[in-house]
């Protein structure tokens, strides 16, 4: 099978995901595990995994941060724009509206 066609398949349906629907899908699956590592009805290894898995995940802080940071970056060094958002409402530039949304002082 061809590089272009398993490519094409690949593609086939998807839609773009914009920086804020990353940014929200990262911090949901952080309480999601977050969830699963305190859950005693499930079993010690899920979550013991889970609790593995958060030791280094980013924090709603840090990933609004992150997205606030690469914001306000040069679009020169990253042609493509932010990967994630300072806010997980419908469009980047909106307010951020959480409290635990990013605070950079300008």
């Amino acid at each position: 099978m061809s590089t272009q066609l398993l490519l094409r398949n690949d593609f086939e349906g998807l839609t773009m995901t914009m920086p804020n629907e990353r940014t929200r899908a990262v911090i949901q699956t952080g309480k999601f595990l977050l969830e699963l590592s305190q859950d005693s009805s499930l079993p010690e290894r899920i979550r013991r995994d889970a609790k593995f898995l958060l030791r280094h995940y980013p924090n709603p802080f840090q990933m609004l941060l992150a997205g606030r940071i690469e914001e306000a970056s040069d679009p020169d060094a990253s042609p493509m724009g932010p990967v994630f958002s300072s806010s997980t409402e419908i469009s980047y530039h909106s307010p951020i509206t959480y409290d635990t949304d990013a605070k950079v002082p300008r």
